[in-house]
Order: C-alpha cells, then structure tokens, then sequence
C-alpha cells in the first residue's frame, strides 16, 4: 500500500511523504483563508476582510514557504516569501490604526 501512495504524491520514502502532509496541511490552512472571507462577507452583506484572514495567510504562507524550501522549487519560494511580506504588513497597518484609534 505505502509503495502505491508514494508513486500517487511522487516521493520516495517516508520523510519526504511527511513533507508532502505538511505541505497540503499548509494549502488546507491557506485554503481556509477564503471561506473565512466569504463567511464574514456574506453575514456583513458586504465584502470584508476579517483579522483572522490575515493570521490565516501567514500560517499557511510560512508551512507552504518551508515546504517550497523542502523542494527546492525557487517560484513557490519567491512566491510564498512574498505573500509573507504582504500578510506581515497588512497585519501591521491594520493594529497601528487599532493603536491610533485607541490614543
């Protein structure tokens, strides 16, 4: 059975297929991001971004990013390193606001 499942995810032993679960661990969590989303959106009756959007995107960026690193694929690092960046910031501006409205 394990041979079969190691040909269907492409690995060739344990490690990497343990490599491969964190990593669809990480697109499942990224995943949820957008139901988190649509969720809020359609109870709000509008398009909202809720806080735990971008808290979401940063866990599945950094599982994806380390497993972009696993691989060694350079556009999925590139990719998910930037998307980091991004998450970071958005969290950062949306807390200075909470900090400025709250002086």
């Amino acid at each position: 059975m394990s041979e079969q499942v190691f040909r269907w995810l492409a690995v060739d032993n344990w490690f990497e297929f343990w490599w491969v679960m964190v990593g669809l661990g990480g697109q499942i969590l990224f995943t949820a991001r957008f139901l988190v989303q649509w969720i809020a959106s359609e109870r709000a009756g509008r398009s909202v971004v809720p806080l735990a959007f971008w808290y979401l995107s940063i866990g599945g960026g950094i599982i994806l990013f380390a497993y972009a690193l696993f691989r060694k694929d350079p556009v999925f690092i590139l990719g998910q390193s930037m998307g980091l960046f991004i998450y970071c910031r958005n969290l950062w501006l949306i807390h200075a606001e909470r900090r400025r409205q709250t002086s």
